[in-house]
């Protein structure tokens, strides 16, 4: 079985690979360039699961099962925010230091820190079928200031209380049995494997 995730990063990939091996035996997970998808899709959702569809569905026109996802941070009281943002509230696209900033100037004075991270993956199937949407969550706090150089984005203010400390300072092991990309993969590979076996 081939399914083309709607990415060109290899770590995401073999992350899939790995999760879907679980439900789905020898399972083939393709890059967009793997399937022969070219040129860039634009995301123009106003949500997490919006975005993960297009991307999804892009990747199925490629006569291959599809899958995209999207993420980030959803701030209270920012009202959401960065949220489908996350990548470039700053501006510039993949500026983590630059979005991370504008998040700490934007929360100062606020005293109520509540943040999640938020994971939306979708899946889309050539034959037009009803699209599996799954959803994946964390909980916690932003802190005021960074603390910790591990991770990505925004774990270094991303205080986690189950853990003690930030994402930036956990390790990759400890965020990956938590983090809500883990969570939506995982609740994915039990859907999709489901979907597949009632096909039979």
């Amino acid at each position: 079985m081939k399914i083309v995730l709607a990415s060109h990063n290899q770590k995401k990939i073999a992350e899939l690979r790995t999760l879907l091996g679980e439900y789905i035996p020898d399972v083939e997970v393709l890059s967009l360039a793997d399937a022969g998808v070219e040129g860039e899709i634009v995301e123009d959702g106003d949500t997490f699961e919006a975005n993960a569809l297009i991307k999804a569905r892009a990747a199925a026109a490629s006569g291959y099962i599809g899958v995209g996802d999207d993420s980030g941070l959803c701030v209270e009281a920012l009202d959401g925010a960065p949220g489908v943002y996350s990548a470039r509230y700053a501006g510039e696209q993949g500026d983590d230091e630059a979005n991370l900033d504008l998040v700490l100037e934007n929360m100062k004075g606020k005293s109520d820190r509540r943040a999640a991270f938020v994971c939306c993956i979708a899946c889309a199937f050539p034959d037009g079928s009803d699209p599996i949407v799954c959803h994946g969550r964390v909980d916690g706090e932003l802190l005021e200031a960074r603390e910790g150089k591990g991770g990505f984005g925004y774990d270094p203010i991303f205080y986690y209380p189950p853990f003690g400390t930030t994402f930036g300072v956990a390790s990759a092991e400890q965020k990956n049995t938590v983090s809500h990309r883990a969570r939506a993969l995982a609740a994915f590979a039990k859907a999709l494997g489901e979907r597949l076996t009632q096909e039979k």
